[in-house]
């Protein structure tokens, strides 16, 4: 925003090269002795006071187009750096819908981990009164309090990253009181969407009709094109006019009839005057500055339009790796809520068998630790896939919406 700010004050400079300057100069002073009297010419013995006031305008008629080349890479330059605001408010809206899908993640991760130590609680019960009854060994027992403490342990650590999420989020939202800070308890299912309907050339071509970091660049290639007119303006002779004005006053000034001295006020109109008229400058030679001027921004044209297609392919890139960080993560997404299913079924036998003492506390305990992974994998791979979506349909200038 400051940069911008700076833009526009550039543009006023410019529109200003095309006004008239005005400039004003006074002057005052005391001599004694034989001295020349700036009102006669004429050279007296005595002390005197004298003033004199002048004003000075200028205008430049031609320059080689110069002030208006400048004119325009200074509209050009707040539009560029219009679009750098706007590349960085959309880097922002991503950074903030990831941290927010991160904060719905960690919750969620800490239910599914609350919900297990609760189901381990109840095991853990049940295995008290199995070692009462003599069913299984006390091993068992300590086998499922280590389970529990692990899970506890679990629950505090997701705790920490719920917190340190909405952290992140507030400090991108410059909200600084972190503690009171909180988004709604909601959970998010994999919102359907097109997007892979298109493929990524389809995209980026689309992207490339509105990308602002596209925008930034292409104008980075118009200011250095204006750079390259200024510079050659200067090859051409400058026309200006000029207009004075000027007027003096000495005290030892007299009436050269009545021998009264003349007041002030008069003086001032007797001995005004003026002057205008106008220059040409004419290039000849500089020492080859105005030759180099025009070189250097010959390659900067270069170095602008080269960063463009950087820009363009980095792009293109982005999108690529997008379409494909989708694909993969719907993939993953579908694999872990397979592998959730299937390790749910395990568990559950492996429940009855513990349940009637035909497993140990330790293989129960690993089957129960495989659910709970399972669980926590599809959680990370839902909302992975979610951001992966949204990302994508971003490039494709679809608003961010999460419902």
């Amino acid at each position: 925003e400051l940069d911008l700010e700076n833009a526009r004050i550039d543009r006023s400079d410019a529109l200003g090269n095309f006004l008239p300057s005005l400039n004003s100069q006074m002057n005052t002073s005391g001599s004694t002795g034989l001295i020349l009297d700036p009102t006669t010419n004429g050279f007296v013995s005595a002390t005197i006071f004298s003033a004199s006031a002048s004003a000075t305008s200028g205008l430049t008629l031609f320059d080689g187009l110069r002030n208006v080349h400048r004119m325009n890479r200074a509209k050009l330059n707040e539009l560029s750096n219009q679009y750098r605001l706007d590349n960085l408010v959309d880097d922002i809206r991503l950074n903030v819908a990831n941290s927010y899908l991160s904060i719905l993640s960690n919750k969620e991760t800490l239910k599914v981990a609350e919900a297990q130590y609760a189901v381990t609680l109840q095991d853990l019960k049940r295995t008290k009164e199995l070692v009462e009854s003599g069913v299984v060994p006390r091993g068992d027992l300590l086998e499922v309090e280590a389970t529990a403490a692990t899970q506890e342990q679990t629950i505090i650590n997701n705790q920490n990253l719920v917190l340190l999420s909405r952290i992140a989020l507030a400090q991108l939202l410059q909200i600084t009181d972190y503690e009171n800070f909180d988004i709604a308890d909601e959970e998010f299912s994999v919102p359907p969407s097109d997007i892979l309907k298109y493929s990524p050339k389809v995209i980026f071509d689309k992207a490339l009709t509105f990308r602002n970091d596209i925008k930034f660049s292409e104008s980075g290639v118009a200011l250095a094109e204006k750079d390259l007119q200024i510079a050659k303006g200067a090859v051409f002779p400058t026309i200006g006019a000029f207009f004075n004005y000027n007027t003096r006053y000495s005290d030892q000034t007299r009436d050269p009839f009545t021998g009264e001295k003349i007041a002030f006020k008069d003086q001032l109109w007797i001995n005004d005057g003026i002057s205008y008229g106008a220059q040409l400058t004419i290039p000849i030679f500089n020492g080859f500055s105005t030759r180099n001027n025009i070189r250097r921004s010959q390659i900067s044209v270069e170095q602008a339009r080269l960063q463009l297609e950087q820009t363009k392919l980095d792009l293109e890139t982005t999108i690529n790796q997008a379409y494909v960080d989708v694909q993969n993560s719907a993939k993953a997404y579908e694999a872990s809520q397979k592998t959730l299913e299937a390790r749910r079924l395990a568990y559950d036998y492996s429940k009855d068998r513990f349940d009637v003492g035909l497993m140990n506390a330790f293989d129960f305990s690993q089957a129960q630790s495989r659910v709970d992974n399972a669980e926590a994998e599809v959680v990370r791979n839902k909302y992975n896939y979610i951001f992966r979506i949204k990302v994508l349909e971003f490039f494709y200038g679809l608003p961010i919406v999460l419902n």
